[in-house]
């Protein structure tokens, strides 16, 4: 079994990039996953590992090789696990995995499908809390319109606490978007000020997409012409808006709701 103990290893500096640099993930389609959970997660999610790195002091390398039994282990000192580890307790165990395609015809949706798409969204923890969202009410898919971010960023991994494995994913451009969802004849709502309905007067049993956008700006023009019908959250407060994890919840599960779960 390999080892290393110098964070000057080339192999290591190369792992320090995929940490830091959004353009080396997208370069060579890799990216590191912390924590044996989340590693667990990424297996039972399709994620193919190549790599795992564990500090023998906190994990066996009997724990890393049931936990990824395909891959390549290799056994690191505490200064390479400080070094490359994002969080401050990651369980001694990292590991290095191919990134998935995140095209909109790679999406697999049943026959009456319940998607979140999202505008623009640009912090990593509302991208995490969107996920686990999604997560948690069993969505058919989210969809990025227009992402800001790098969805492998270990930030957004780290704030979705392994949900950006359990969702199917897709990206595109807002017209891309909607054309898809005119194609499968999904009805669209958008989440916005203008010209709106009270949020739960809407049908959702249908093929239904939720669409939300940034608590700064809101939704595009875009999305609001071509949306099946706008909707808001009536404030009784003094702000008119609120996070856009949290709305997207409320409408996520009063369509739940509506279909019965």
């Amino acid at each position: 079994m390999k080892q290393i103990s110098s964070v000057q290893n080339p192999f290591i500096k190369s792992l320090v990039l995929l940490q830091e640099k959004a353009k080396t993930r997208k370069q060579t389609a890799r990216f590191l996953i912390e924590g044996q959970r989340e590693i667990s997660i990424a297996i039972k999610g399709g994620y193919e590992i190549e790599t795992v790195l564990f500090l023998a002091e906190i994990c066996t390398e009997k724990e890393a090789i049931q936990l990824a039994p395909k891959a390549e282990l290799i056994e690191i000192n505490k200064d390479v696990f400080q070094k490359l580890a994002y969080r401050d307790s990651t369980e001694g165990i990292l590991a290095v995995a191919k990134t998935k395609s995140m095209l909109l015809s790679d999406l697999k949706l049943s026959r009456n499908p319940l998607v979140l798409v999202a505008e623009a969204p640009e912090k990593p923890g509302n991208i995490g809390a969107l996920l686990r969202t999604a997560d948690a009410a069993n969505l058919d898919a989210v969809i990025i319109a227009n992402p800001k971010s790098d969805l492998y960023n270990p930030n957004i991994v780290r704030s979705s606490v392994g949900c950006l494995f359990t969702n199917q994913i897709a990206t595109g451009t807002t017209s891309e978007i909607i054309a898809f969802l005119k194609e499968k004849k999904i009805q669209f709502y958008c989440a916005t000020l203008q010209n709106s309905n009270s949020y739960h007067l809407e049908n959702y049993t249908v093929p239904t997409a939720l669409v939300v956008g940034t608590e700064a700006t809101g939704l595009s023009q875009e999305w609001r012409d071509a949306a099946t019908q706008n909707i808001i959250i009536p404030m009784q407060g003094e702000i008119d808006s609120m996070n856009v994890s949290v709305a997207a919840a409320i409408l996520i599960f009063e369509a739940k709701r509506q279909r019965g779960f």
